[in-house]
């Protein structure tokens, strides 16, 4: 019995040193065949996922027959021969789960995309958003081209040089604090959207406005107006238009028209798509204010942001009224929440447009769901459009919170004073009142002398 427990004993030992870690008390001979067959599994694996995102599904499948790793292992200091010839490549960086690819035509992936190593990015600091610039070893003739050409150098991250990317600040850990510095809007006198926005709701650097409109009630050309606006008076300011679920036409307007980088993905495509360009957008934007810049964003529409990552996001089975899945709502909102003024320079401005009153119960939730999120509320009224009154901006509903922080202590008290006669009228009288007088005047500074001249102190008169 002693040998026999001794032969069992060698056979265990064996079977281990064959490569099975914590047997579970079988034979040692199967034992051994399964070591061995470990050794062979138990090689290097490769998680290399391809774009559309499918996982590899075989270890070995992506390796050469002499068991070398695939890419990933050798792409953090690629060797680059003396005769190579290197194209230059320049996009912004979009990190996935398992690798990275620089977008070198926009903020959607295309053919020419650029492959990135996370042994790259982890070596350089590089985060989702950074504009890169490097370079690509021309495959040579009778070489098997790939999919994607890896990037070989590095030459700089967000204009500067690549290591300087290591020690940047994280956005979320930066200080969020009311927007102090004012964005005037106020441009020609005959320009009068942005005069009225300037009285009614005026905006600060890192504010975060909503511009709640009903269909056809010109939401576009107000976006249009804020954004040429602050090209001329705010040029220090980086300036971005998302348009997303856009009709073609408008995007093509939009860019002719603003001097800013416009990002679009139109209605014809898949839901997928502007859930990209949008995040990828916001992650732009991160990035610049973590380095002291002041960018504003003008989002086209949140509403129909909220309805692509309702049809994009994976069903979690709670479905709120109107179809909304209740985890669809939260990545908008990040985006949205991403506004804020920073403590020590720089500042996110968000300012996007909720579509009402479209007979659809999915966009009344996801309107509800961002009210009172904002800390500026601009209102366009139907009736008002309908009666060809532009800009149809209902004057009692629209106001910015805080707003004595941007205007001056005499601006504030004529504007008080303003609103209450306005507010004695009813919505078309006022919005007519405000527009005639304005037209009037060649300033914004000019129409307040003169309403602080003609009215009353109680605010009783109309004028």
């Amino acid at each position: 019995e002693r040998q026999r427990d001794r032969r069992g004993k060698g056979d265990d030992q064996g079977g281990q040193q064959g490569g099975q870690q914590g047997g579970g008390g079988g034979g040692g001979q199967r034992q051994q065949r399964q070591g061995q067959q470990n050794n062979r599994d138990n090689g290097p694996q490769d998680d290399f996922d391809d774009e559309a995102g499918g996982r590899r599904g075989r270890r070995g499948r992506y390796r050469d027959r002499r068991g070398r790793r695939g890419r990933d292992d050798f792409a953090g200091d690629v060797q680059v021969a003396d005769d190579d010839v290197l194209i230059p490549v320049a996009g912004i960086l979009d990190i996935l789960d398992n690798y990275a690819f620089i977008r070198t035509s926009g903020y959607l992936p295309g053919p020419n995309d650029v492959y990135v190593s996370l042994a790259q990015v982890r070596k350089n600091g590089l985060r989702k958003g950074d504009h890169v610039t490097g370079a690509v070893r021309q495959p040579k003739d009778g070489e098997r081209r790939e999919k994607f050409n890896a990037l070989v150098r590095l030459d700089s991250v967000n204009g500067m040089a690549p290591e300087s990317g290591r020690g940047r600040p994280e956005f979320q850990k930066l200080t969020p604090l009311y927007p102090q510095d004012r964005l005037r809007l106020e441009t020609d006198s005959n320009v009068l959207t942005t005069r009225i926005i300037d009285l009614v709701a005026p905006i600060g650097k890192g504010q975060r406005g909503l511009i709640v409109a009903p269909p056809k009630t010109g939401k576009t050309m107000i976006l249009q107006s804020i954004a040429n606006a602050i090209t001329v008076n705010s040029p220090e300011c980086h300036l971005m238009v998302v348009l997303v679920d856009e009709r073609p036409e408008e995007v093509t307007d939009m860019q002719r028209s603003v001097k800013g980088e416009v990002i679009s993905s139109t209605f014809d495509r898949p839901a997928e798509d502007h859930t990209t360009v949008a995040e990828l957008a916001i992650e732009r934007a991160k990035r610049l204010v973590e380095l002291g810049h002041d960018v504003v964003v003008l989002l086209d529409s949140i509403t129909r942001l909220g309805r692509a990552y309702n049809l994009a996001a994976p069903a979690s089975g709670r479905i709120l009224s109107g179809g909304v899945d209740s985890t669809a709502l939260y990545p908008p909102k990040r985006f949205f929440g991403a506004a804020r003024n920073i403590e020590d320079g720089g500042s996110l401005t968000i300012l996007a447009t909720a579509l009402v009153e479209t007979g659809s119960r999915m966009d009344e939730v996801i309107f509800e769901e961002f009210k009172g999120t904002g800390n500026m509320e601009l209102k366009l009224d139907r009736k008002l459009s309908d009666k060809r009154i532009f800009p149809a901006v209902d004057v009692d509903a629209s106001s910015t919170r805080k707003e004595e922080i941007l205007l001056g202590t005499d601006e504030l008290a004529v504007v008080w004073k303003l609103r209450r006669v306005l507010h004695a009228l009813d919505q078309q009288q006022a919005i007519e009142l405000l527009l005639d007088r304005m037209k009037k005047t060649q300033s914004n500074a000019e129409f307040l002398l003169q309403i602080q001249k003609t009215t009353p102190g109680s605010g009783n008169g109309n004028d």
